[in-house]
């Protein structure tokens, strides 16, 4: 990581999850790279509408400006566009008064490979494609999935995060996709003492607890949930995983295969972040946006 980002969450923001771009994206599709560059360029001076991660963005750029101001934050921009047609994109940054300085425009490559060197915690993106890379190159990413119009008014920022295959390994997952539930529950009650592997977001969950021990018990202006479809007995190697691991999660739900979304929403989730397509959609059917992690056993 750069030397200037110690201490900081560094996280990489596609321009198409910052901002909607959908309509530009559109003519890209249909008329080429060309009347895409044109289009861009002619509309340069208008204000993009904000996309599925700008709210996210907004609160985690808002932790700049807390205690004692030293910056805890950094976004950096990653875009397939060139430096010439992305000049739209930052001038709706400056219009929406977004601290974002560092950028890597890509001229119509995937900008994954500039994520480890600007030494990120996490990507986010709309493109299924580039969050693969990431994975493959051990950096927890994920497509973000729009959730609506709805806005989520607590002000405090809130993570929530499947277990299995995304904060953990998917080897459990896998006895139970390959064996069935009751092969599943005795294995984990069978491994109950002995600590899961880490997954892609295990690290990303580590440096957002770095970030919440700078601020005192009772007002951290970042919270975080384990929201899985473990139940009882099952859950006792998750605790004791994250225990081994010195990785404090602030609230736990083991919901036994119910359906995610509703209680995604009573927790007051910005974001979700599951390997399953079903329990994507869930979160999404209450307003929850969230990133699909195309990792493990369910994504082969």
């Amino acid at each position: 990581m750069p030397k200037e980002f110690d201490h900081k969450l560094v996280i990489a923001i596609s321009s198409r999850a910052l901002f909607n771009l959908d309509e530009s994206h559109q003519v890209y599709v249909k008329d080429g790279l060309k009347a895409y560059s044109e289009y861009q360029i002619q509309r340069e001076n208008e204000v993009l509408k904000p996309g599925s991660a700008f709210p996210l963005v907004e609160k985690l750029l808002a932790l700049n400006s807390l205690g004692d101001g030293h910056p805890r934050v950094e976004i950096i921009l990653l875009s397939r566009n060139s430096a010439d047609t992305g000049l739209r994109v930052f001038n709706s940054i400056q219009h929406y008064q977004l601290n974002i300085s560092r950028a890597a425009f890509s001229g119509g490559e995937s900008p994954y490979r500039y994520i480890g060197a600007f030494g990120c915690h996490l990507f986010l993106s709309t493109d299924g494609e580039d969050v693969r890379h990431a994975l493959d190159n051990g950096i927890a990413a994920a497509t973000l999935i729009p959730a609506g119009k709805e806005s989520n008014e607590i002000k405090q920022l809130r993570f929530a995060f499947d277990g299995d295959a995304v904060i953990f390994s998917d080897e459990a997952e896998r006895v139970y996709k390959q064996q069935g539930l009751a092969a599943f529950t005795q294995n984990e009650q069978d491994s109950a003492k002995k600590p899961l592997s880490g997954g892609p977001f295990k690290d990303f969950l580590s440096a957002l607890q770095h970030l919440q021990a700078e601020f005192m018990e009772g007002d951290c202006p970042i919270r975080t949930a384990l929201v899985t479809a473990r139940s009882a007995p099952a859950h006792e190697r998750v605790i004791r995983t994250l225990r081994a691991w010195n990785i404090r999660i602030d609230e736990s739900l083991f919901l036994g295969g119910l359906s995610k979304g509703e209680f995604l929403k009573a927790y007051g989730a910005d974001v979700f972040f599951d390997d399953q397509a079903l329990h994507c959609e869930s979160a999404k059917e209450h307003v929850v946006a969230t990133g699909h992690v195309p990792h493990g056993i369910a994504n082969e």
